[in-house]
């Protein structure tokens, strides 16, 4: 549009207080700039610059519509990025909250060729929505959903417990599985065999006292308030020990042999479109490059 053409080499000049220098910038002649100043002056009905030969100065009214100008400019650029956004394919992303970094990771990648609609959610909601087709494609934990294509698997190792700040265990360098004889443990119902719940619960001193606190524990910051609150000591992902800090829980180092989560993307090969196989190749970009 030329209105908004003259609009913004009237905002530029009066950033730069010179018509040479706004040229050189938009890639125009200088007469082009003053014709362009001069429409929009003849528009307005006002003079928006005063000149001498050897300064350009705005005048008050110049002054009193720049921010108006730069109002306008600014909605125009708006516009043309959520045109782009509208015209880009969306397509949505189940994912656990533990792994939200690689998930916004996917999500950048891919800003300029699909919008990735991010849905954190847990274990039991991304298979549910995965089977009803609400979602295409889902970062989630294992045991993995059957029926679907599971790849770009990767493990996070879980090396701490959390503990209340304050309690004995706090301060201690590493503890072993013996030592938590007196504690709940948080634990999540499903710990099917093989799994890193039930190779823990394994380890522990039996019979140990669990404190079950639903189906699956996908939200681990959030199960850290039950911590704080002395209801368990939860085993800590290593994710988590690293974007956590928190004055009333402390990760202490756990010595319980290897233990590892288990985390996959399961898609639908029956929707396999464009731009879901594009969101699959993103995935495992993402991880390569971690």
């Amino acid at each position: 549009m030329d209105s908004l053409r003259d609009v913004r080499c009237f905002a530029l000049v009066a950033e730069r207080l010179s018509f040479s220098r706004a040229a050189a910038e938009l890639g125009v002649s200088q007469p082009a700039i003053s014709q362009a100043v001069r429409r929009l002056e003849a528009a307005l009905g006002v003079q928006l610059f005063a000149r001498t030969s050897r300064e350009v100065q705005l005048t008050a009214a110049g002054k009193g519509l720049l921010p108006y100008a730069e109002a306008v400019l600014g909605a125009a650029a708006a516009l043309r990025a959520e045109a782009v956004r509208q015209a880009a394919p969306i397509i949505r992303l189940a994912y656990s909250p533990l792994v939200g970094a690689l998930a916004a990771r996917v999500a950048r990648r891919l800003a300029k060729r699909v919008d990735v609609d991010l849905w954190p959610a847990g274990w039991g909601a991304a298979t549910a929505a995965l089977s009803a087709g609400e979602v295409p494609a889902a970062i989630l934990s294992a045991p993995f959903p059957s029926g679907f294509a599971t790849t770009a698997r990767f493990q996070v190792t879980v090396g701490h417990v959390a503990v209340p700040a304050g309690d004995p265990l706090s301060g201690a360098g590493r503890v072993r599985p013996e030592q938590l004889s007196r504690y709940q443990i948080l634990m999540p119902n499903n710990r099917p065999p093989g799994s890193m719940w039930a190779r823990l619960a394994a380890r522990l001193p039996g019979p140990h006292r669990y404190r079950v606190i639903g189906a699956d524990i996908d939200d681990f910051a959030a199960a850290l308030d039950l911590v704080a609150a002395g209801l368990g000591l939860l085993p800590a992902p290593e994710l988590l020990v690293r974007a956590i800090r928190r004055p009333d829980v402390v990760f202490v180092p756990l010595d319980a042999g290897e233990l590892r989560l288990m985390y996959g993307l399961s898609w639908s090969q029956d929707r396999a479109s464009g731009e879901l196989l594009t969101l699959v190749q993103a995935v495992h970009d993402a991880l390569r490059s971690r």
